[in-house]
């Protein structure tokens, strides 16, 4: 009777065991799915930041320039 009772014991760990085993199949699964989805946001938000960082960039180009009497005038 007791080795059958450790042969229950050890069948009700592996059960166990597999039931953990799917759900953090599930849990990885879908953190890999969220991983894919912040990388893309992430590459979208790098685009965006360039696009702007190229407009500001332009605009500075289009601002008049200051003479080097300007620069004098506000150090002394």
């Amino acid at each position: 009777m007791a080795h059958s009772d450790t042969i229950d014991q050890i069948a009700e760990r592996v059960d166990h065991l597999l039931l953990r085993h799917e759900e953090l199949q599930r849990t990885n699964a879908l953190l890999s799915q969220q991983v894919v989805a912040l990388t893309q946001e992430r590459d979208q938000l790098k685009s965006r930041l360039a696009a702007a960082r190229a407009r500001v960039d332009a605009l500075i180009e289009r601002l008049p320039s200051s003479g080097p009497s300007t620069i004098s005038e506000t150090s002394a």
